[in-house]
């Protein structure tokens, strides 16, 4: 255990020496969601399609390794066959707004590509079951995300992450239990 902990504490660390040149870099960044969400209630659901847009930046720990803190609004939701008390499933439509804060550890395995994972702190703001607004989403989600991004010449990137909601999207208490968000999404951005 002590030699693997070595071994990745060297990876992480290797090229500290040119830590001191590197700056932190801003940007921006737009992108396609396709969105669902987990939970006992449904029969079957399906992806929705959501965009997401927003601000990040990237702040060099060592040449391979930098933290990067987003905040982006995103749209997310399904359509999913929910299960009645007493009747039979009922289509609904549900779409969930979030401010989504993730802080993810980013790892260069060259140049230009990386992988990052970490947490994501999700502020619900908008909330549509069946086109009504509704309040039974919770205010606050916690979930982690999970990805990989392409660095272009000229400031330009892709990226690609998994995300997956840790608490309940809606007050299962009042609606539905143990609803998880989750999906893939795809962006494009600059920085400067």
């Amino acid at each position: 255990m002590k030699n693997l902990i070595l071994i990745f504490g060297l990876i992480i660390f290797n090229g500290t020496i040119g830590m001191a040149q590197e700056s932190v870099l801003f940007g921006a960044k737009a992108g396609v969601n396709f969105t669902s969400m987990n939970s006992d209630s449904f029969s079957e659901n399906n992806t929705m399609t959501g965009l997401h847009l927003g601000l990040l930046a990237e702040i060099p720990i060592t040449t391979k390794f930098s933290i990067q803190p987003e905040v982006f609004y995103t749209t997310q939701g399904t359509e999913a066959e929910v299960i009645m008390l007493g009747g039979s499933p009922r289509t609904t439509e549900y779409k969930l707004d979030y401010i989504q804060v993730p802080v993810l550890a980013k790892f260069y395995l060259t140049e230009s590509l990386a992988i990052a994972a970490g947490p994501s702190f999700n502020f619900l703001v908008n909330e549509e079951v069946d086109g009504e607004e509704t309040d039974f989403g919770n205010s606050f989600e916690f979930g982690g995300a999970v990805g990989v991004s392409y660095n272009f010449t000229g400031g330009f990137f892709a990226d690609a992450r998994y995300f997956h909601g840790f608490t309940d999207a809606f007050d299962s208490e009042n609606y539905i239990d143990s609803s998880k968000n989750y999906g893939f999404q795809v962006g494009i951005g600059f920085m400067f």
